[in-house]
């Protein structure tokens, strides 16, 4: 009945102890890691390879693509390198895939240099600035989507893509469910949050991703076949499936980044609680980025966050009651008793070392 799949990022420290981004990196030094990692030629009916023909693999180079006037790619400006899943029938189907891949990235990039890193936003820069600015087709192609409108803020920030789909379902049922996840993500996205810092320091909130990016950028988007079913919104909540296999996929994108991949797992299964559930009220067409901000500072120290966490977290338990991933959801309720973050040990291994890389050093153990 479920599919899942997920696309996580990566972020990198170089051999210099520099966080390896657009001011420092350049494509073909990730490429040489990506050499590195095999292919898999029966993954091609489910993995998209993309405009510029650079996700041949389970793993490729995210970042700013850029166009010749006659639209061809010419280059694109790294930020890291993403994974992504095939499309599993189980949760932990796909949370040891992405463990697998995780561990065959992490051996080829410590050949090169390049040490993972967790961060949900980029540590040291603010704004992301084209170089050489944008040419009359690129300026053109930008105003083509609201996404590709704020492509400047992905450069900044490192997330997943949380991703599923189920069988039979409506484009008027999947459409409603990414409404009801929109609606519902300022109060579960605090499960997750992992971006305290800013500008090299620490940042007043948990996330400054999410206080920055969701509002201008969606929380859910789903993938519908036929153009007559998408709805105008700014920011997307609908978009036309690129492939077949996207057909009715619905992905959660509002998450900070995670180094303990069962997180994951006990995210997707609250997703996937929430889409069951037939108590839950709430729907929105586009995220309320003022609850974003709020939730992205105060986590669930905010009563209104942490209480409507609760009612989430048991209409999910209770829409699971019958299901073998009902346990998965434990990790989200013993950060809710704590009224704790992820973000919080990021704030606490920060104080205790005393700067961002050594910080930064002591994710993914």
């Amino acid at each position: 009945m479920f599919s899942f799949g997920i696309e996580h990022e990566v972020a990198f420290l170089n051999d210099l102890h520099q966080f390896a981004d657009f001011s420092c990196t350049e494509f073909d030094h990730f490429n040489q890691i990506i050499d590195q990692l095999p292919i898999y030629p029966d993954d091609y009916a489910q993995l998209r390879l993309g405009d510029a023909g650079i996700k041949q693999k389970r793993w490729y180079i995210e970042g700013f693509e850029r166009f010749s006037e006659d639209g061809k790619v010419i280059d694109c400006m790294p930020k890291g390198i993403e994974i992504r899943t095939t499309i599993h029938s189980s949760i932990q189907g796909a949370i040891a895939e992405l463990s697998e891949s995780f561990s065959l990235l992490q051996q080829a990039a410590l050949q090169f240099g390049f040490t993972p890193v967790l961060v949900s936003f980029n540590p040291h820069y603010t704004a992301y600035e084209p170089k050489p600015p944008l040419n009359h087709y690129e300026l053109q192609r930008r105003q083509t989507s609201p996404e590709k409108q704020t492509a400047h803020i992905a450069m900044l920030t490192y997330g997943p893509d949380l991703n599923f789909s189920i069988a039979g379902l409506s484009p008027e049922q999947v459409i409603e469910i990414g409404q009801k996840l929109t609606f519902y993500s300022p109060y579960i996205v605090p499960f997750s949050f992992s971006s305290p810092f800013y500008c090299g320091k620490l940042w007043a909130g948990l996330s400054v991703r999410t206080y920055l990016r969701t509002g201008m950028r969606p929380a859910a988007m789903v993938f519908l076949e036929h153009a007559d079913d998408l709805i105008a919104s700014h920011p997307s909540l609908t978009k036309i499936a690129r492939i077949p296999s996207e057909v009715g996929r619905i992905e959660f994108k509002a998450f900070d980044s995670c180094d303990d991949f069962q997180l994951y797992a006990a995210l997707l299964a609250l997703l996937k609680g929430i889409a069951l559930d037939q108590s839950l009220g709430g729907y929105a067409l586009i995220p309320d980025r003022q609850l974003h901000q709020l939730s992205a500072i105060h986590g669930f120290a905010n009563d209104t966050i942490y209480h409507q966490a609760i009612q989430v977290l048991k209409a999910a338990e209770i829409a699971l009651e019958h299901d073998a991933d009902r346990h998965l959801l434990q990790p989200l309720w013993a950060l809710l008793n704590q009224r704790a973050t992820p973000a919080h040990r990021f704030i606490q291994r920060f104080q205790q070392f005393g700067t961002l890389e050594q910080t930064l050093r002591q994710t993914y153990q």
